[in-house]
């Protein structure tokens, strides 16, 4: 049974990682492997069907996450980080700092994916951990809460889009129904988690060469207006973009360059050349300084990346098996409601595959024949779909390892930080879909 292979792989994958102790990399590479030999993939093919999985998932994050890492490192090491944690406790207080990273989570990561908005603001939230002295965990983890809502539930992020398109929903009535459960079932979970006593025990410590450890005074920060200015650049850029594609079509040379420019890795692009110029010979700083701190970050990133790589080819051994075939053909015949259905296949597809793009992808297949006579607004179907898909998140996830290896944590802990707070937010997401549904009912009579 696929489902059992994959319950089987999760736990070897455990095994291997806790009681050998072996490195993440190699133990998912080991894994994928037998799963793909259990699965039935011919062997010559395997090395091709792990190459593909490691350079599609490498291919989406490594440039985003190089860059990223490289724009956060040049804030640390000039003090622009620093900076914008200090003003964001003079405005909120140590007592709020919490709510200082739900509020910027949420803003910047409406229109960004999670893997960009994460990798621009951690430095501050390592700043501010540095900073307060606080845990680690009780300032990053309402940061990436709120990014994976944003991430999940909304459009314009690739999987609510692609469902919006495949049920003919309107995007911006998505967006809009979505915002009013996404903000209040992110925010709630963001604020309750930190505080519960099995995240509290967990004292983890920022990793290494992420972030300066150095404190400048307040005449060695560069000014606020500049600092501020760098975080904001590439999510004013994404965002326009998105907007834009979202009221206009067709194609032209300008839309062709607003797209091209508002491209993560593009807008990211950027954004280093300006941090470089603007906290290096603007503030006296030498080129030579600023390599220096591109090619720190560099290394502290290369093992992070061959991580979610190797993540990515575990991800791809489950699909080129046929466990979403298999998932898809057993909830087909399946006799409950639409919007419980569609959250229901999300949610076992993601468990079973890792991907959130594939579940809401495929799940949204299942249930689309369903729509016509259900007589349920595709935008609330979108939406059953979008948060079925954050559930769960495990060790094929390539997310849950770029979590795990920024936060420091065991795997363990990334399991019971990570796992939990994302299948609670699914369920919250269904809770809240099945009362717009219901909203909506009452206002159309």
């Amino acid at each position: 049974m696929p489902l059992l292979v994959v319950g089987i792989s999760v736990v070897v994958l455990l095994l291997l990682m806790t009681r050998l102790k072996l490195n993440g990399f190699a133990a998912l590479l080991i894994v994928a492997v037998g799963v793909a030999l259990v699965q039935g993939i011919p062997v010559a093919g395997i090395p091709d069907v792990l190459s593909e999985g490691i350079g599609g998932q490498i291919g989406d994050t490594m440039l985003i996450i190089g860059i990223g890492a490289m724009v956060g490192r040049v804030m640390g090491d000039s003090g622009a980080a620093q900076r914008i944690a200090g003003r964001l406790l003079d405005a909120f207080g140590p007592r709020w700092v919490q709510v200082a990273m739900v509020v910027t989570a949420m803003l910047v990561g409406v229109t960004m994916f999670y893997e960009v908005a994460f990798i621009i603001i951690v430095p501050i939230a390592f700043t501010l951990v540095r900073v307060t002295r606080v845990n680690l965990l009780w300032v990053g983890l309402p940061m990436s809460i709120a990014l994976s809502t944003m991430h999940s539930f909304l459009p314009p992020h690739p999987g609510p889009t692609a469902v919006a398109a495949a049920f003919h929903a309107s995007v911006g009535h998505t967006l809009f129904y979505g915002l009013f459960i996404a903000v209040p079932a992110g925010a709630l979970i963001a604020l309750v988690w930190p505080r519960l006593p099995f995240v509290r025990a967990m004292n983890p410590s920022v990793p290494k060469g992420l972030v300066s450890e150095r404190e400048f005074t307040d005449e060695e920060m560069p000014g606020m207006g500049w600092s501020l200015f760098v975080v904001v650049f590439p999510v004013v850029l994404i965002a326009g973009a998105a907007v834009i594609d979202m009221v206009t079509s067709g194609e032209n040379a300008f839309l062709n360059t607003i797209a091209f420019i508002g491209s993560a890795p593009i807008a990211l692009l950027l954004t280093l050349i300006l941090a470089a110029w603007a906290f290096g010979p603007r503030i006296g700083r030498s080129m030579a300084d600023v390599s220096a701190s591109c090619a720190s970050a560099a290394q502290a990133m290369a093992m992070i990346l061959l991580v979610i790589g190797a993540g990515g080819a575990f991800k791809n051994v489950l699909v080129e098996g046929g466990i979403s075939d298999y998932i898809k053909d057993v909830t087909e015949s399946w006799s409950i409601s639409p919007i419980v259905l569609a959250w229901l296949i999300a949610v076992i597809l993601r468990i079973a595959l890792g991907s959130a793009t594939v579940a809401v992808v495929t799940a949204s297949g299942v249930v689309l024949p369903l729509l016509a006579g259900s007589g349920t607004h595709a935008e609330m179907m979108v939406l059953a779909v979008s948060c079925g898909s954050i559930a769960f998140s495990h060790v094929n996830d390539p997310g849950f390892w770029l979590f795990k290896e920024y936060f420091n944590l065991s795997v363990i802990e990334a399991i019971k930080v990570r796992t939990s707070y994302t299948t609670v937010l699914a369920v919250l997401g269904l809770g809240g879909v099945l009362a717009g549904e219901w909203v909506l009912d009452v206002l159309s009579l």
